[in-house]
């Protein structure tokens, strides 16, 4: 196997649901052998009870039996060892201790205070291990809240953010983002500054505590795009399909779909009029340049839509195409992931069942090709526990005696 850019480095992963989750993933997918600490008196990780479950006849509402394991796991479970360690005891503690003695990073993604309290916060890992990186993920920062306290749901998070209200129409409730951007943003950002404190650490010597937050990342996003600059303009932050901004831009219908075009210079536009059969637009003083096109952009998308909504919406894209302006359908998810270039490049993959084998699902790959590394998650998720002995009696070297003894106490 090509030697991968983390091999070597070991990651104790404390996180559960997705945001934790999904940093340590990546980690993994780059190499880093991840052990996943699961709290044995929960049932583990809380995504193992997400439904649907993969089960030896497809996915499921339910779980059939033992075996059969939430798609959620499947998918963010990958590449990692799983341990049952239940923190609140004395000697579990000292077992992750004794982990922390042999790792190079720790990620959790408790509520603010959590780790602390439970004795296995920075403090405690920088006690047993001064060069540990520890990475904590949380709503609203581990080192002091701001907007808010407690536990974070994405929604939470995106309601705070203000992204709610970037989509949908001037006058429209508040638009939900499909996907969990808060939960998958943070773990970018999250798994950045790891690596960034890996690279500090190898060169003088000294872990640090990164923290990171789902609002100030998300919130961070948002400020890209100066919205305070357009409220004081009197721009409207909500445009909907179309981006008056920058016209022609947006979404059209077509007579079987959606199509987007970006179309805002002077090259693309002409474009987009001789792809529409109107090159004469170009010369209309409405259009002739680009602060006239946004001046008059409801004129100039009530046109384009009118001509998108005849077509098919793979001939509208040809045809803007043929004219260079970047173009493409509007795909449903279960289309998108089906590409064949991303799934030639690995940037989504079949997700496999540890005892049932290959399912025909897809989960998200590692988004990243190197010249020279590798990277790509090519082992299935564990069942909880399953690496108990591997990794307590392997790394640690504990013994079968001292193995059984902490089973019995009800700390494994």
């Amino acid at each position: 196997m090509t030697a991968r850019p983390l091999d070597g480095r070991t990651v104790l992963d404390l996180t559960t649901a997705l945001a934790g989750p999904y940093a340590t993933l990546l980690l993994a997918g780059l190499g880093a052998t991840v052990i996943k600490i699961e709290n044995p008196a929960a049932g583990g990780d809380a995504s193992r009870g997400n439904s649907p479950y993969a089960r030896a006849d497809g996915p499921a509402a339910e779980r059939g039996d033992a075996r059969d394991m939430s798609v959620s796991m499947l998918t963010r479970g990958r590449n990692k060892k799983s341990i049952t360690l239940d923190l609140k005891k004395p000697r579990g503690r000292e077992v992750f201790a004794d982990l922390v003695r042999h790792a190079d990073v720790v990620v959790e993604n408790y509520a603010a205070g959590t780790a602390d309290r439970l004795g296995v916060g920075y403090r405690a890992a920088r006690d047993a291990n001064p060069r540990i990186v520890y990475t904590s993920i949380s709503g609203f920062g581990a080192q002091g809240g701001g907007s808010g306290t407690g536990k974070a749901m994405d929604t939470i998070i995106q309601a705070l953010s203000g992204v709610m209200m970037t989509a949908g129409e001037p006058g429209d409730p508040p638009v939900r983002f499909g996907l969990p951007v808060g939960d998958l943003l943070a773990p970018l950002y999250a798994v950045v500054g790891t690596l960034a404190a890996v690279l500090h650490a190898d060169r003088t010597g000294e872990g640090q505590h990164v923290d990171v937050s789902m609002l100030g990342a998300l919130t961070s996003l948002l400020a890209c795009e100066p919205f305070d600059a357009f409220e004081a303009m009197g721009l409207p932050a909500r445009t909907g399909a179309t981006v008056p901004r920058l016209a022609p831009f947006g979404v059209f219908p077509a007579a079987d779909g959606w199509i987007a075009l970006c179309g805002p210079t002077d090259a693309f536009a002409r474009g987009v009029f001789a792809a529409m059969d109107r090159a004469d637009l170009a010369g209309d003083d409405r259009f002739a340049t680009r602060d006239r096109r946004v001046r008059n952009a409801a004129d100039l998308h009530d046109m384009i839509r009118s001509w998108t909504s005849g077509l098919a919406r793979a001939e509208v894209v040809k045809r803007l195409a043929d004219h260079g302006v970047p173009a493409a359908e509007v795909r449903e998810p279960a289309e998108a992931v089906r590409d064949a270039s991303v799934l030639a490049r690995r940037e989504v993959v079949e997700l496999v069942h540890p005892d049932h084998g290959p399912t025909g699902l897809l989960g998200p790959g590692i988004p990243i090709t190197f010249s020279v590394s590798g990277a790509g998650l090519d082992r299935p998720a564990p069942h909880l526990g399953q690496h108990n002995e591997e990794v307590l009696g392997g790394l640690l070297g504990y013994s079968a005696g001292r193995l059984a003894a902490l089973a019995d106490e009800g700390v494994l």
